[in-house]
């Protein structure tokens, strides 16, 4: 099996020590032309992984700030093709920095399974994060994108049962994300020792690094999660920010708090 810039990556993290950090920004926010740039913003400020957030209108995971920003970028006429297009040109001058796109079925469905798995191969994401594919249902989409080289990133939450976890990680690859609690994104009731209690179990069944998301607001929240797990996950505080400064400091502002909590995870 070949290996992706996500195992690459992670690879690297163990070897010299360090855990992943990887932020979530919603493709077309505050504007289509400011992707791009806060992808290399973001790399730049520390990111091991983006996660870049395909707007879609009906969400069913994503809080109110991500939810606003995904309305904002819909406005703008941003979807699933306009995403590719922004990997494509993300590539044009950063062949390094991992690429998951995350979003919802719908999309995917209408632009075509296939169609979209060699899309996604030509433009350079390295992985796919399906919030409502569920896994025993989407085997075959999950040997799509393997064939292609692209890693399928599978869910895993706090009412996860032990034997749903052992089915969901024989799909996955690149790295398991763990949702830290019961809810949405940006809910703030982030409980570090109940996620360190549900690590084992999951490494029982996968030796994947294991990535956590949902209630993760700044450097001392990363840095605890990160001391349990692989990898930290934070998407909401950045869109918040992004929100609070305004469009022409969005670049600036989300490259500092990133660098914030590099720092902190590193420290």
């Amino acid at each position: 099996m070949i290996s992706s810039r996500i195992d690459d990556r992670f690879k690297h993290l163990k070897a010299v020590g360090k855990k992943g950090l990887i932020p979530y920004i919603a493709a077309g926010d505050p504007s289509p032309s400011h992707t791009v740039a806060l992808m290399h913003t973001l790399s730049a400020a520390g990111a091991d992984v983006i996660e870049l957030g395909v707007p879609f209108s009906d969400p069913m995971a994503d809080g109110p700030a991500i939810q606003r920003a995904t309305e904002r970028a819909i406005r703008q006429g941003v979807g699933l093709r306009q995403c590719l297009a922004m990997v494509a040109s993300f590539r044009q001058s950063d062949q390094q920095t991992p690429v998951v796109l995350m979003g919802y079925a719908n999309p995917i469905e209408r632009f075509g399974r296939q169609a979209f798995v060699d899309e996604a191969k030509s433009v350079g994401v390295d992985g796919v994060l399906v919030v409502d594919y569920p896994p025993e249902e989407s085997t075959e989409f999950a040997q799509s994108l393997k064939s292609a080289g692209l890693d399928p990133i599978f869910l895993l939450s706090p009412t996860s049962t032990e034997a749903r976890i052992r089915d969901i990680v024989k799909h996955a690859r690149g790295y398991v994300y763990y949702v830290s609690l019961k809810g949405i994104t940006g809910a703030a009731h982030l409980d570090v020792d109940a996620v360190a209690d549900k690590m084992p179990l999951i490494r029982k069944y996968t030796d994947l690094p294991i990535g956590v998301g949902f209630g993760i607001r700044d450097a001392a929240s990363a840095r605890a999660v990160a001391e349990v797990a692989d990898a930290v996950v934070i998407g909401t505080r950045l869109i918040q920010e992004m929100e609070h400064v305004g469009a022409d400091q969005a670049q600036a502002a989300v490259g500092k708090l990133l660098a914030e909590i590099r720092q902190g995870m590193d420290a």
